[in-house]
């Protein structure tokens, strides 16, 4: 398998979502996985990244940006990620700069972080799990 390819006009959060606001750091495009950094601002999060900060994804943005713009991210809760799922199967930050990916996707150096659960097809529950390991 490979990363998620979401189609960015069809994320929409869900009805239970957590969402908090604030500002890009960088080009940003909805559903994909974002930290926020020490300087306040969201910025795409990656799994194999050096810095711990980057493998500690806060959500998923829920609408595009580019830097010093405003940002919607939703850090809980069910989320149509624009994208097909496998119900049941757990989603995890990818090695890929923001992107998301099944669990075989993430090879020698990257940190298994889940970032949620399909709960249909097109429905993700996040719930973000970071496994501070390196597989």
């Amino acid at each position: 398998m490979a990363d998620l390819a979401i189609t960015a006009a069809n994320v929409v959060q869900g009805a239970d979502a957590v969402v908090e606001d604030g500002w890009f750091g960088e080009a940003v495009t909805q559903g994909q996985a974002v930290y926020r950094a020490s300087d306040g601002k969201y910025y795409k999060a990656d799994c194999d990244s050096a810095t711990a900060a980057v493998r500690s994804p806060r959500g998923l943005a829920l609408n595009a940006g580019s830097a010093n713009q405003p940002a919607r991210v939703q850090t809980k809760g069910k989320i149509t990620i624009g994208a097909t799922l496998t119900a049941g199967l757990a989603y995890y930050l990818s090695k890929t700069a923001g992107g998301l990916c099944p669990v075989a996707d993430i090879a020698a150096g990257g940190y298994a972080t889940i970032i949620g659960i399909a709960t249909s097809t097109t429905e993700l529950k996040i719930n973000i799990t970071e496994s501070g390991v390196a597989v």
